[in-house]
């Protein structure tokens, strides 16, 4: 492929840690471009030159580009090995951690029904490869809302930091400001994304609950996004280490996604279908159906208001705030105004950088509080998901998925994260309080400039 060639497919830098390029396979048709540029608003504005003298992106690392590629040119950087090998040294323990599109979306790897939801099988088969600890992510979910809600309010009620705030759990988005819109980075959220504060706590807070030096502890990752392969590599993501004195310990070591998780399987002869539900262990307990609905475009947005209205009122929300239908929807761009505490606030929920970059374009300063999700109708279709023989996945996957989860939080009883006893007992253990030092110290990040 010649420079020339870039206005019909993007390069992929070899050392890109999320995605993967096989030149030979590539044949040219242009899908990746046009997600890339249609959708993600990246390619064609800023361009360099590559290792191999091609005209590269400024990547996001979201891996959309993967996703419509109907040749399997672009993969994902697979991780597998290098698990497989943490789980064989008897010297290591190897703790997963999986996100909640993970669940909708791994059965659709072996089944013909879209957005089964599949949690109980997922945790047996991770059991069944050689996890010695399988931990549920909406738990650190339901943690980012707090310490991300709580950094609302305070913005609101104290003007600790400038408005609009936008959500910082999807990293394609953070390194799209990074890179396009660094005059943003202080209206990002400091929270860290789920997992980095499920990396962080487990290997602080579980590692002291369970007696364990934490430089044994292996973290991995079960993600439906491909960016959380970067996101992990962050110099800034090493703070569980700096607390504990080892300069050489990552909060986070390896991400897998779902199709990864579903190819293991597979290569291991793990019939799907056949495996008894399990459960997931219970020091980081399980989080709320407000963690639940964290993988669907709108879902945090959703569940930051529950918990802001409860915080601000002292009384739990009503219907119509715990089904929250004009944030809901794969619009990419939706807008609302809620009431809390006498206080208009006003939000919206986009999804695609692309849409995000018309948001920008337009008068921002009435918002208070806006969701980015770079993949189309959000995690749930994170360019690491199965894609049921689709390329690219097509809206009717995608609104399985969503319903699923929809339904999951419908049915639990626990529904709101400022309610979950497992994690007031975290606080209460180890954080101290939402934005207090040690929940800044592991729980917030910084970004940086591009």
């Amino acid at each position: 492929m010649t420079m020339n060639s870039y206005d019909r497919c993007v390069a992929v830098a070899e050392d890109n840690p999320a995605i993967v390029k096989d030149k030979d396979l590539c044949v040219e048709c242009g899908h990746c471009l046009a997600v890339c540029q249609e959708e993600i608003g990246v390619a064609g504005r800023t361009q360099a030159l590559g290792a191999g003298g091609e005209a590269e992106l400024s990547c996001i690392n979201c891996g959309q580009c993967s996703a419509a590629c109907p040749e399997s040119a672009i993969t994902l950087r697979s991780e597998i090995d290098l698990v497989r090998t943490a789980i064989g040294d008897p010297e290591k323990v190897v703790v997963f951690s999986t996100s909640p599109s993970v669940r909708v979306g791994l059965g659709d790897a072996f089944l013909d029904k879209a957005g089964t939801w599949a949690e109980g099988k997922m945790v047996a088969a991770l059991k069944a490869l050689g996890a010695d600890y399988v931990f549920d992510v909406t738990f650190s979910a339901d943690l980012t809302i707090i310490e991300e809600g709580c950094e609302l309010l305070s913005r609101l009620l104290t003007g600790s930091g400038p408005l609009p705030q936008f959500t910082s759990c999807c990293p394609a988005w953070v390194k799209y400001v990074e890179t396009y819109h660094p005059q943003l980075i202080a209206n990002l959220s400091t929270a860290k994304s789920p997992i980095g504060m499920q990396g962080a706590t487990i290997k602080t807070y579980f590692a002291g609950k369970a007696g364990i030096d934490p430089a044994k502890l292996v973290t991995v990752n079960v993600t439906p996004c491909t960016a959380k392969k970067a996101e992990i590599r962050r110099s800034e993501l090493a703070d569980a280490g700096n607390l504990v004195g080892r300069s050489d310990m990552r909060d986070n070591d390896y991400v897998i996604t779902t199709k990864e998780l579903a190819q293991w399987m597979k290569e291991e002869h793990i019939v799907f279908e056949e495996l008894a539900d399990a459960e997931f262990d219970s020091i980081l307990g399980k989080g709320s159906g407000a963690g639940v609905i964290f993988g669907n475009t709108g879902g945090v947005m959703e569940a930051a208001l529950r918990m802001a209205f409860q915080s601000l009122t002292g009384q739990p929300p009503a219907n119509d705030l715990l089904d929250f239908e004009p944030v809901r929807g794969l619009t990419g761009v939706k807008k609302a105004a809620v009431e809390l505490a006498g206080k208009q606030i006003n939000v919206a929920v986009v999804y695609g950088t692309a849409n995000a970059e018309k948001f920008l374009a337009g008068d921002i300063s009435d918002y208070h509080f806006v969701e980015v999700m770079t993949c189309p109708g959000g995690c749930i279709s994170g360019a690491g998901q199965p894609q049921m023989h689709c390329v690219p996945v097509v809206d009717d996957i995608r609104r399985s998925r969503i319903s699923s989860m929809y339904a999951e939080d419908a049915r639990m009883s626990l529904r709101n994260s400022i309610d979950n006893p497992q994690v007031a007992q975290v606080y209460r253990e180890f954080y101290g309080e939402p934005l207090g030092p040690l929940a800044e110290k592991l729980l917030h990040t910084s970004y940086r400039s591009r």
